[in-house]
């Protein structure tokens, strides 16, 4: 007897996710199968040495359009990578692993960080993080649910 079921949950391009292990509780992300690794809009980037490797110190702001509620992170440097935007320039940038929440489920992914001011996006989900369960429609978005109104509010800067 076949069983029609499968283990992924389904995702749309863009989703509303949290990143637990580091405070913040929502963020609007661009799920992007055509990416390896994940990327995070971080600033003040700091490069720390300590006694059990290198360390990272740095910002989040989660809003797009708002510069209120930033984090502070400090973490481990997972790696450094050349990474190729998707202007075509290539640029080392610090790795991270980050805890991602996503439908209820956590995966952990692997992030470098980057400036995304300009982008559309202040999280892009990489195909690394996406193929810990998920497949994407490309037709939908928020499959997962919505931000609070409040957040979405400012998210595009109106509160």
């Amino acid at each position: 007897m076949q069983t029609d079921f499968h283990s992924s949950t389904i995702a749309g391009w863009r989703e509303w996710v949290s990143l637990p292990g580091i405070g913040v509780p929502w963020i609007k992300a661009k799920l992007d199968t055509g990416a390896r690794s994940s990327a995070l809009h971080a600033f003040d980037v700091e490069e720390l040495a300590g006694e059990d490797g290198d360390r990272v110190r740095f910002h989040v702001r989660p809003w797009q359009k708002s510069d209120r509620d930033f984090v502070e992170v400090e973490c481990p440097v997972y790696d450094r990578r050349l990474v190729r935007s998707s202007s075509g320039h290539s640029e080392e940038r610090i790795v991270v692993l980050l805890e991602v929440e996503l439908f209820g489920r956590t995966v952990m992914a692997e992030t470098t960080l980057s400036n995304r001011d300009q982008m559309g996006f202040r999280m892009l989900i990489g195909r690394e993080a996406l193929r810990q369960g998920f497949i994407v429609d490309p037709g939908e978005s928020f499959l997962g649910g919505r931000a609070p109104r409040l957040i979405r509010r400012r998210n595009r800067g109106r509160e």
